[in-house]
């Protein structure tokens, strides 16, 4: 099987799995839309705010789902999680995760959790960390090879992963034995080791969804 070029930051400028096959629907203005969301998220995550301020904010996140209502498409046609060329594939679920280097046997990137991740005492809350894990690992699964799906996901919690710094995440594919895809990856901050994943990705046979 033929590597694909490796995709750094350089030639993706957003950061995002740009395999140089996707669509840009939405534009930019779509990337704006979904960083003020990220950003929302944050914001509504970190007030302690008075009541006549929740209660505007409130009206004004109303009005935006009334604005987006006429507008809504069927999940084939949507837009977010399809963005490829975004961080996070233009979705606001997972934390925006930069890609530095990708191809077909790695991939590393970047990427911060904001207080809407918070756990505790500063701490990532421990299930955005397989969030994390299973994003990367299953699109570097199906980089170059057909669609497979999630089996199974194993995270040692090694360390506080910490909420607001940078944090570095480097994922391996290790083996393949016929539809099973063997998968690893760590997170650091700075020289800490924070958390490991092992995974097992099944390739989907023909007609599966």
């Amino acid at each position: 099987m033929t590597k694909p070029t490796p995709t750094t930051t350089d030639e993706s400028p957003h950061g995002g799995w740009n395999d140089g096959t996707n669509a840009s629907s939405g534009g930019a203005a779509f990337a704006g839309l979904i960083d003020a969301l990220r950003l929302a998220q944050d914001r509504i995550a970190e007030a302690a705010a008075p009541d006549d301020v929740v209660r505007e904010a409130t009206r004004s996140l109303q009005d935006v789902a009334a604005a987006l209502a006429p507008y809504s498409v069927p999940g084939s046609e949507q837009i977010t999680g399809h963005r490829l060329d975004l961080p996070g594939r233009g979705q606001a679920l997972v934390p925006a995760f930069h890609v530095d280097e990708w191809d077909e046997e790695h991939a590393t990137g970047r990427f911060r959790l904001g207080r809407y991740y918070l756990g505790g005492n500063g701490a990532a809350h421990g299930g955005v960390i397989p969030l994390v894990f299973d994003e990367v690992l299953g699109r570097l699964a199906n980089t170059g090879r057909r669609r497979a799906r999630t089996a199974f996901l194993h995270v040692n919690f090694r360390s506080v992963t910490p909420i607001g710094p940078e944090l570095r995440l480097t994922a391996r594919f290790s083996r393949e034995e016929g539809r099973k895809r063997y998968l690893t990856a760590t997170i650091h901050h700075g020289d800490v080791l924070t958390a490991d994943a092992e995974a097992l990705f099944v390739a989907l046979r023909p007609g599966q969804p």
